[in-house]
């Protein structure tokens, strides 16, 4: 009866191992969305993620953390400011803030951010949204673009279901669907795709897609809504009416985002 037992444990033991080590393949992505009142704000916080929290994090192995503003014509620009960095691990998350207050460099370079009292703080709000990378687009991608970052466009979207069963759908949809290889051979530079598991809007997924320009964009979103692919997918009966509202932002890097 022992040797079952221990038997039975054994192979809990192996599944167990198998799926944490499946999941663990998949990047998660802490996506900030900072909210500004003021110019000076803004200054101050992108002093602290430019000197400070991206040279800590970049010594603590995590690379390609992306930095982005609303485009110019947004009615958020110069309130709003985007970080996302993506991890390896739950636990490489949730570990973070500890090793940071252990780096005597960050704490110094960013203690006008850190140390900000309570009537002069460096920004009005913190939004933290966590994601998990879509299984058929494992881990972000740094972009290859070529134009200057002043021109170049990222497309933040955001889907939201109207239950938790008929949002599994949609994410079916860019992964066994291969929305994603449709996005691929199109070239649309996809940085992620993620199913939020934590966020303000539930159920829910985001995805960033990047072009050289805004006409660049238009153009790859013409020949994906022309494409044979999408007229096919789109119309299949077990992915209709599988988003209840669609946010979509366009932002540009900053000239210190990895991406």
């Amino acid at each position: 009866m022992k040797t079952y037992y221990r038997l039975v444990l054994t192979g809990l033991f192996l599944i167990a191992t198998i799926s944490f080590s499946s999941a663990a393949t998949r990047d998660f992505f802490d996506l900030r969305i900072y909210q500004f009142k003021t110019t000076e704000q803004q200054t101050r916080t992108e002093n602290y993620l430019e000197k400070a929290l991206l040279p800590a994090l970049h010594g603590a192995g995590i690379k390609n953390v992306g930095v982005f503003k609303p485009v110019e014509t947004d009615s958020t620009f110069g309130k709003r400011l985007y970080l996302l960095i993506p991890h390896r691990s739950l636990d490489q998350f949730s570990s973070q803030t500890e090793s940071l207050l252990k780096d005597k460099t960050y704490l110094t370079n960013g203690k006008d951010y850190l140390d900000a009292t309570f009537d002069n703080p460096p920004y009005d709000r913190i939004q933290t949204i966590i994601l998990n990378a879509f299984s058929g687009m494992p881990q972000l991608a740094a972009p290859n673009l070529k134009t200057p970052v002043t021109e170049r466009v990222y497309e933040l979207r955001s889907y939201e279901g109207y239950t938790e069963k008929i949002y599994r759908k949609k994410v079916d949809m860019f992964n066994a669907g291969d929305e994603i290889g449709l996005f691929n051979r199109l070239g649309f530079n996809a940085v992620f795709y993620g199913e939020v598991l934590s966020g303000a809007r539930m159920p829910n997924l985001m995805y960033m897609t990047t072009f050289e320009n805004q006409a660049s964009r238009d153009a790859h979103w013409k020949a994906f809504v022309d494409d044979p692919q999408w007229k096919k997918i789109s119309t299949m009966p077990e992915y209709q009416k599988n988003v209840s509202r669609i946010e979509i932002f366009f932002l540009r890097p900053t000239g210190y985002s990895d991406i």
